[in-house]
């Protein structure tokens, strides 16, 4: 009984001792993992990484890992348009069954699954905020986003009429989808300016717009968004991601 005794005792201290070194791997390789993707996407700051599941070690020794989490904030996309970027608030994906090198100097997942925050101040870079023509006489602009709730956009555009601006902006309500690279605002109906019914041409020249969001890290896609009550809530997607290398 008592060489049973010990045994157990020693089962449960190198048990303890197999589960603290598993930790401490998995913060150091979270640690790279996270340097290399900075450097690897240009970042201004170190983004989070999360490995998941237990133990890591077993993972690390056949070079892949379960599930891991990435979280990136204030990262700046390429919008099409030169050197102009659009900038999203946070970006955060899941990756599944990512292969890696040893020393982390590549590693890509599977698939990966995520969501990015765009602010409407942001958007707003692609919507007409100056002054355009509609009719003769009538100009509008776009002066704010926001939710309009039920996943559309709410679009607010301050009209002037023969040289007099409205006492109070305009509002439409768009719906808001991914094609390709681009987010697409599109109203679902065009109102009454100055009590008059203008051309639509004309006024969905101001109304409707779309923002390019390319280049995210590893190549992952756009897939689906919809307003939220601080911006857009976009989803994104991607297979064989390239998180560094």
């Amino acid at each position: 009984m008592r060489a049973l005794r010990i045994l157990l005792i020693v089962v449960v201290i190198l048990g303890g001792l197999f589960v603290i070194a598993d930790r401490v791997a998995v913060g150091f390789a979270e640690d790279e993992a996270a340097d290399r993707l900075r450097s690897t996407e240009n970042l201004a700051s170190t983004p989070d990484v999360s490995i998941k599941g237990f133990p890591f070690l077993t993972q690390a020794a056949g070079g892949e890992l379960d599930d891991v989490e990435v979280g990136i904030d204030d990262y700046e996309a390429a919008t099409g348009n030169g050197a102009e970027k659009i900038r999203i608030a946070h970006l955060s994906a899941h990756m599944k069954g990512v292969e890696f090198a040893g020393d982390f100097s590549s590693a890509t997942a599977a698939t990966a699954t995520g969501t990015a925050t765009v602010g409407y101040d942001e958007l707003m870079k692609a919507a007409k905020s100056e002054p355009t023509d509609i009719a003769p006489g009538v100009t509008g602009q776009v002066v704010g986003l926001s939710d309009g709730g039920n996943g559309k956009i709410k679009v607010s555009l301050r009209a002037t009429v023969l040289g007099v601006e409205l006492p109070e902006p305009v509002e439409v309500l768009s719906s808001i989808t991914v094609k390709d690279n681009d987010v697409e605002v599109v109203a679902d109906g065009l109102p009454a300016i100055g009590g008059r019914q203008l051309a639509e041409s004309r006024i969905r020249a101001i109304t409707d717009f779309q923002q390019t969001i390319d280049e995210l890290p590893g190549g992952i896609e756009l897939d689906k968004v919809e307003a939220a009550k601080d911006g857009v809530e976009i989803t994104v997607k991607g297979s064989n991601v390239r998180l560094a290398g």
